[in-house]
């Protein structure tokens, strides 16, 4: 697909500096750029480059002063990084939406209804009384049961499985192998060493704008919902168990882990390998580092954490630089130790 830098710069309300009806049809670095391609310039560690570049145009910074010449068509905005993502996400819809139709095979149930510009990948399955909105794209093998609702511009990658019940919103994301609504882990211990298994009737609730990433497992509740509210983004092979709340624009990255019944608030930022104890409540804004176990409710708000266990990000950098001097205050205490028994032993110093 080929677009003018015209049309760029009106989509990202920028002043063209060259010619207007080059057409671009590839985003590049800007060190590779060659002709038909279309680059920015944000870090001025780069700017070298611009003048030796072959993309047809170059996305720039009102701030940007040249000092050669340039032979790209300049595109000038306020900020070029945050422009270029726009374009990148621009671009990514143009490629993820281009699907639609019906390949064959396909099983769609009894009762469901399909919106206009669905997309139904082969050997794609939809339950019975499933409501799918328009734009919907279903790559192949993906799996939807039975009553399940699925908003608008929705996503759902090859090999998803979405349990019967789950309501997702519009706008979301869910990469290959995501699994939503498998049952929570609820067994009850019995008197023999066995464990009963506790039915799990509750679903999964998915609010708007919501990116799930590949593999990651989101269990339905046991009686109630699961819920995962508006702009949450997690990563790849993350596990959400079941009745886990998890507030809404919180980040969360790869093989995080939480306990059923944990709240986690809005706005929250959580590294990689990080684990939730169960029935616990995390405040809004708390960061994470990773691999930091939670096993305690965090109360105060726009808090960092980090460590096993976790706890205030200062006195476990306190700590930390304690720790590191362990083996030379061993040292040190062994030899006072030493030195303390010679003056007892010299009448010079009494323990008493």
């Amino acid at each position: 697909m080929q677009f003018t830098v015209k049309q760029i710069a009106h989509l990202l309300n920028g002043e063209v500096r060259g010619d207007d009806s080059l057409t671009v049809s590839k985003l590049a670095k800007i060190e590779e750029g060659n002709t038909g391609d279309i680059s920015f310039l944000a870090n001025q560690k780069y700017e070298n480059f611009i003048y030796t570049t072959k993309a047809s145009a170059v996305i720039v910074g009102k701030d940007f002063v040249p000092k050669k010449d340039i032979s790209s068509t300049l595109i000038v905005v306020d900020n070029p990084y945050l422009s270029f993502t726009q374009l990148l996400e621009e671009y990514q819809k143009i490629l993820n939406f281009s699907k639609k139709g019906v390949e064959q095979p396909v099983f769609v149930g009894q009762g469901t209804e399909v919106g206009e510009g669905a997309y139904q990948g082969a050997f794609s399955y939809i339950g019975n009384n499933t409501k799918i909105g328009k734009n919907v794209k279903i790559y192949p093998q993906a799996y939807i049961g039975d009553n399940v609702t699925i908003g608008d511009n929705t996503l759902i990658y090859a090999g998803v499985k979405i349990y019967s019940n789950t309501v997702i919103g519009n706008n979301c994301v869910f990469h290959a192998g995501a699994v939503i609504g498998s049952d929570g882990f609820g067994f009850a211990p019995q008197e023999d060493g066995t464990y009963k298994t506790i039915p799990q009737l509750g679903n999964v609730l998915i609010e708007d704008n919501v990116s799930i990433g590949a593999n990651t497992t989101i269990d339905c509740a046991t009686m109630g919902s699961t819920i995962i509210r508006q702009g949450v983004k997690i990563d790849n092979l993350v596990q959400v168990a079941h009745n886990v709340e998890i507030g809404k624009n919180t980040v969360m990255a790869a093989q995080t882990g939480i306990a059923g019944s944990t709240i986690i608030g809005e706005n929250c930022v959580i590294a990689g390998q990080v684990g939730f104890g169960g029935h616990i409540f995390v405040a809004n804004g708390t960061k994470i580092g990773a691999q930091a176990g939670v096993l305690k409710s965090v109360k105060k708000e726009n808090t960092s954490i980090t460590g096993t266990y976790a706890f205030e990000l200062n006195d476990y950098l306190r700590a930390t630089a304690v720790f590191r001097k362990l083996p030379q205050l061993d040292k040190q205490v062994r030899e006072l130790e030493k030195r303390l028994e010679e003056l007892v032993n010299e009448g010079l110093f009494s323990e008493a």
